[in-house]
């Protein structure tokens, strides 16, 4: 009778040539693969044969680690999996000893040179090689680099910061968007269509800085941010709402009253405006 790990090899692809990993793709995932030296936040379970509890799971976390590959990813057989995955995708690979574990297995867990099983999906992954390879050049490259090239760059850190406030990590949230926000400001020769990207980009940031600030219980700072993006957009609901926020922490009720009426004549039927002006009438 076939074991188990043999009843699943006629369904798995090799994908290097050499019989060492395996893969099926349980459900597909889309866009382009997973690039080198990115972060990926993944669910994975390791499985030995014979077993139908995992050695070790994420599935029991609702905020996995982000992952960096060729740092946070121990396993040769795993790392290379992933670079074939894409967003969305859940995958299983069997690895051979050379890809896992090795002769030597991992005791008291992994036996002697033990074929494994993961069982992977991507929840989502940023190309963090990029930013890596961005951050380590001098102000004087950074600024021949194309405009695109840096505008990719600020959003895949702002997309590591709203990672981080979603986890409520509001401290690495917002030193995430200021990182950014300093990439910005480093560029130089910038030409007026130059400046308007770059105010583009900014706004956001400021929005996203203000909203970390005020969950850090810091009110000056908040407001700091929240006026630094309207003197991009004077008009943004969001910046008069954080400013609103800010003056309302700060017990400055007539400014706060301010803000506030002025975002409801943008947004006159936004609950969250409405509630924060009502607290502010009491």
């Amino acid at each position: 009778m076939c074991s188990p790990f043999e009843r699943l090899r006629p369904r798995m692809n090799d994908i290097i040539g050499d019989g060492g990993i395996l893969k099926e793709v349980v459900q597909p995932g889309e866009g382009p693969p997973v690039p080198e030296n990115a972060s990926v936040l993944i669910h994975y379970s390791g499985f030995l044969e014979y077993s139908d509890q995992p050695f070790e799971t994420t599935t029991h976390l609702k905020y996995p680690q982000m992952m960096k590959l060729g740092r946070d990813v121990t396993l040769a057989g795993l790392e290379l999996g992933l670079l074939t995955m894409k967003k969305g995708e859940f995958s299983r690979f069997l690895l051979q000893p050379q890809y896992a574990y090795g002769e030597m297995g991992c005791p008291p867990f992994i036996p002697t040179a033990a074929v494994v099983l993961y069982e992977v999906q991507i929840l989502d992954y940023l190309d963090s090689g990029q930013v890596d390879d961005f951050i380590t050049m001098s102000l004087e490259q950074q600024n021949t680099v194309p405009m695109s090239t840096l505008l990719e760059v600020v959003n895949t850190l702002r997309s590591f910061g709203n990672r981080f406030f979603n986890q409520n990590r509001y401290y690495n949230a917002k030193d995430r968007y200021k990182q950014a926000m300093t990439l910005l400001g480093n560029r130089g020769t910038q030409s007026d269509l130059e400046k308007e990207r770059i105010k583009t980009a900014l706004l956001p940031l400021y929005l996203n800085i203000s909203l970390a600030e005020l969950r850090l219980e810091r009110p000056h700072k908040a407001l700091k941010y929240g006026n630094k993006a309207l003197e991009i957009d004077s008009a943004n609901t969001k910046a008069l709402f954080r400013c609103g926020q800010a003056y309302l922490e700060l017990h400055e009720y007539a400014s706060a009253h301010c803000c506030l009426t002025s975002a409801q004549a943008q947004k006159p039927f936004d609950s969250d405006i409405n509630n924060l002006l009502r607290k502010v009438t009491m």
